[in-house]
Order: structure tokens, then C-alpha cells, then sequence
């Protein structure tokens, strides 16, 4: 018996159990394994705290408090100058305001514009935090980046909303960029979230409120005159004849380009031409074939009477320098022909794509509506609606920026006006939030949007680098000056002068008709 039962304990039991754990040992080792294994290949989306790299994409999406520059050696002195500004604050004394861009944007015309707003909202942040009269609550800034062309917002505006409803207290959104579709999205949820915004250049009537009396972005604010009013200021100035001028316009348009086509349209009531078309690539930076169809284009204007001198062009930037470079090699060289267009135009100072023979044409001008430039209120003799002293303080401002405190900043240039747009942007912003709170306390959320129709009268109004800004009841500027620039031979922005939407510079007290 013994002997049996010895044989099943070491024959029998003991060789299964050793069997069991041997296989139990392996499946843990294996699925170890496996764990290891997914965990190692797992990709690190992770770009800088609250940046991430989305799925599929090799964009880094979200907003920055670091002094991660999205990549961009560009922005990289003004980010750490951002960075020191904001670790000087104490815990408790500032509110946030997200500077939103798009800082992984490709195009070398787009990330000199990023750069220029990012420059010109940080020197008025340090200049609201430096202020001799102490006023509260101190500014931190922040970097929202909803992708090159913006297909991320969605990720961003999340972001966003959580930093207002948490202890980073964000009070503001600036910036915005071009008006895109996308943009327009991420504005609309933002003030649907109840977050302020404070667009710096976006102009597309159909990205403000008032426009039928509707205000579908609720505590939306504006710097920049749309559309509409840069183009009634360019009629202004220009006295365009709808009988002599000619339409060439995006036909698939974005906001920008379909409502300044609207507002030139209107300008073209009686002409005498069918306005001409072209389509552009989705992405309108890229240069696709467009010119094959300004070839054509032209070839049409030169069978024009000679009456007809002047084009109206609704397009972005890099449709018109192939609109200007083709124009510039046009058959009937001996015609004579007048380009304007909007802000979009500012691009082209310094393009090097502009054919240089075009420029040098002395036949050929090309004049667009500017969002500022530094000449304006030192050479124009406007009494009204902006100072010289405002456009001299930003100088000063920049004067002391190369090096530290305030700077460095990296390379400035002012004749693109999106430093100095992006400055008063940010000043506006500030208004609203310490209007908001005039004992110096964090203000309430809801509060800030609340302020923008108050901003207005000799007061109350800001007084921006720009000219001033006196908003209506909807947030828009009114009669905002319009500086008309023409690009010379050199491939420079020329101030010229000074239009007004309103035919004419606001009243002193500066306060919008009913």
C-alpha cells in the first residue's frame, strides 16, 4: 500500500502539478510579455504639457504654458520672454487669456503673420503687467493651437473650457487668425461655451455679430473692421466707377474671401463686365493651377475698353501674387491697371515669389486695405479716431524689447500691422476683464463679454496703436481707421493714407449712431 501510494504522489500527482504550474508560469510570462510588448510600441502622443500629437497626425495640437515653441525656432525667444512674464505672478493674481493660432502652420507667410501677433500680444500683456497704476488682476498668457488649418479646434476649445472652469481661471481667448471656416467653428463654440473672444484679424462680416440683428457669437469682440467697412473705406478713398472696375473673385470662397466678393460686388452695382471666377486648392496657400486661369483672366481685362483701369480682386494672398505676377506680363502692356484688395494684401510686402518686373511696372498699382501700419498716425493728419502718442508708446514698448525684462523678442517688423493689430487686441482684452472686476478681484467668467459694449467715449473707448477702438452694441469697431497702403517696386508697404468707413473720422466722443 505504501509502495502504491508512492508511486501516485511521485508518478502521477507530482508530475501533473509540475505540469500545471510550468504551463500557469508560462501564461503569466506570455501575457507579460505581451504587456511589455504593447506597452513598449505604445506611441508617447504627448508634445509638451497640454499639447498632444492627434492619431494620424503629425501636428502637436492643444494649448502651451511652457516654453515649447510647436517646433518653430521662430516663436522660440518671444515663448521664453512669455514664460518669464508669467512666472514672475504670484498664485492668485492673474487671470489667464489664450493666445489662438496656428502655430504649426507651414506656409512661410502664415507663420510670419503667427509671429507677429504672438510678438505684438505678449509686449501688451507685459505692458498691462507693468502698468504704474498697479491695476489688477495681473495677465497670464497662454498658446492655443488648433492645427495649420485649424481642423482641431475641437481638441483646443475642450482644452480651453476646462482651463476656465478650473484653476488656471482663462477669462479670454485672442487671436483667431484668418477667417476660415474652422475658425469660425471654434469661435462659435467658444462663445457658446461662454468664453470671450477677442478677434484680432479676422474681418468676414459673416464672423461678427449684428450682422440682420443677430448675434450668433455671443461675447464676441472685434479689433478689425469687416469686409463691408474696409471696403466701403477703399470706395472711399479710391472713388471707384463702377463702370470702369472689374470683378475677380474665389469661386469656391472661405469667409474672408466670400464676403469682401459681397461687399466689392456691391460696390460694382451697374458695371458693365461679368465678374470673373477662379478656383483655388482647398488649401489656398499651396499654388495649385490658379495661374493658368489668370492667364486667361487677363487676356479678357486686356479686351476691355481702355476706360476700364481698375480690378477689384476677393482672394487670399497667394492667389493674388500670381493674379499680380500674370497681370504683370499681360499682353496689352501698354494698359494701365489698378489692383485693390483687402488686408489680405499685406502679405506681399517682402514675398518672394512676387515677380520683381511686375512691381517695377509703372503701369501697374497694387493697393490694399491695411489692419494697421506704423506709418499711419505719424504721417496723416487725422484729428480724430487715433492719436500719434498711442502709435508712439507701442514704439517705445518695442524699443526696450530686444533684451530683458521685456525682451527678447526676436526679429520685429511692423508693415504687415499684425504686431500692432494683435497688441490692440490684447489690450482690449484686458479692458474687458478689469472692467469686469474694478476692485481688482478675479472677475466672473460671464462677466468679461458683458463689457464690450461699454467700450466706448472718451473714457471708456481704447486707444490702440491701431487707432481707436469704440465698439457698438455687437462688439464691432466703428468707423476703425483704415490705413490704404500700396506695395512698391521694392516689394514694400507703403502708407498712403488713412480711410474711414464712415467717409469721414469718428466725432471726438467717438460713439456709434443709433
Amino acid at each position: 500500500m505504501a509502495r502504491w501510494w508512492r508511486w501516485l504522489r511521485e508518478d502521477v500527482w507530482e508530475i501533473r502539478f509540475r505540469r500545471y504550474v510550468a504551463l500557469t508560469l508560462a501564461a503569466a510570462l506570455t501575457g507579460l510579455g505581451v504587456w511589455g510588448g504593447m506597452t513598449a510600441t505604445k506611441e508617447n502622443r504627448s508634445c509638451a504639457p497640454g499639447v498632444v500629437q492627434p492619431e494620424g497626425s503629425g501636428e502637436c495640437v492643444g494649448v502651451s504654458w511652457s516654453t515649447y515653441a510647436f517646433g518653430r525656432p521662430q516663436f522660440a525667444d518671444t515663448v521664453r520672454a512669455i514664460h518669464r512674464e508669467n512666472a514672475r505672478l504670484g498664485p492668485g493674481s492673474y487671470v489667464t487669456v489664450a493666445l489662438l493660432e496656428p502655430f504649426t502652420a507651414t506656409d512661410a507667410d502664415n507663420l510670419g503673420d503667427v509671429l507677429h501677433e504672438l510678438q505684438g500680444a505678449y509686449l501688451a500683456q507685459y505692458q498691462a503687467n507693468h502698468d504704474t497704476t498697479g491695476l489688477k488682476p495681473k495677465i497670464r498668457l497662454v498658446l492655443a493651437n488648433p492645427g495649420s488649418t485649424g481642423t482641431y479646434w475641437q481638441y483646443t476649445v475642450d482644452r480651453l473650457e476646462s482651463m476656465a472652469k478650473g484653476p488656471d481661471r482663462l477669462r479670454a481667448v485672442t487671436g483667431v487668425g484668418q477667417s476660415t471656416d474652422n475658425n469660425k467653428k471654434a469661435v462659435a463654440e467658444l462663445t457658446a461655451r461662454g468664453i470671450p473672444v477677442i478677434g484680432s484679424s479676422i474681418t468676414a462680416d459673416d464672423l461678427a455679430n449684428g450682422q440682420h440683428g443677430k448675434d450668433p457669437f455671443p461675447g464676441l469682440a472685434r479689433v478689425s473692421p469687416t469686409n463691408t467697412d474696409e471696403a466701403r473705406a477703399l470706395a472711399s478713398f479710391a472713388k471707384v466707377s463702377a463702370v470702369n472696375a472689374f470683378l475677380v473673385y474665389d469661386r469656391t470662397g472661405d469667409p474672408y474671401t466670400r464676403t469682401l466678393q459681397g461687399s466689392f460686388e456691391k460696390m460694382l452695382t451697374g458695371s458693365r463686365y461679368e465678374a470673373q471666377p477662379f478656383t483655388p486648392p482647398a488649401d489656398r496657400s499651396k499654388e495649385g493651377s490658379t495661374s493658368n486661369v489668370f492667364a486667361q483672366i487677363t487676356n479678357i481685362l486686356c479686351n476691355t475698353p481702355a476706360s476700364t483701369d481698375t480690378v477689384l480682386f476677393a482672394g487670399r494672398h497667394t492667389q493674388l501674387r500670381q493674379f499680380i505676377n500674370t497681370l504683370g506680363q499681360r499682353g496689352c502692356h501698354d494698359r494701365r491697371f489698378t489692383v485693390l484688395t483687402g488686408d489680405e494684401g499685406s502679405y506681399l510686402a517682402g514675398d518672394k515669389d512676387l515677380d520683381p518686373a511686375a512691381l517695377k511696372d509703372p503701369l501697374l498699382t497694387v493697393r490694399y486695405t491695411a489692419l494697421a501700419h506704423p506709418d499711419a498716425w505719424l504721417k496723416d493728419s487725422a484729428k480724430t479716431g487715433g492719436a500719434a502718442a498711442d502709435a508712439k508708446a507701442l514704439r517705445a514698448l518695442l524699443a526696450g524689447a530686444t533684451k530683458e525684462p521685456v525682451g527678447p523678442v526676436g526679429p520685429i517688423a511692423l508693415d504687415d500691422g499684425q504686431l500692432i493689430i494683435a497688441h490692440d487686441a490684447m489690450r482690449l482684452a484686458v479692458r474687458g476683464i478689469r472692467g469686469a472686476s474694478p476692485t481688482g478681484r478675479i472677475p466672473a467668467l460671464a462677466d468679461v463679454g458683458l463689457q464690450w459694449p461699454q467700450v466706448k467715449g472718451r473714457e471708456l473707448r481704447v486707444n490702440g496703436a491701431s487707432g481707436w477702438i469704440c465698439l457698438d452694441a455687437h462688439g464691432n469697431p466703428y468707423d476703425k481707421a483704415v490705413p490704404i497702403v500700396q506695395l512698391t517696386p521694392e516689394s514694400r508697404a507703403r502708407f498712403v493714407k488713412i480711410a474711414w468707413p464712415e467717409g469721414k473720422p469718428p466725432a471726438k466722443e467717438c460713439l456709434p449712431p443709433s
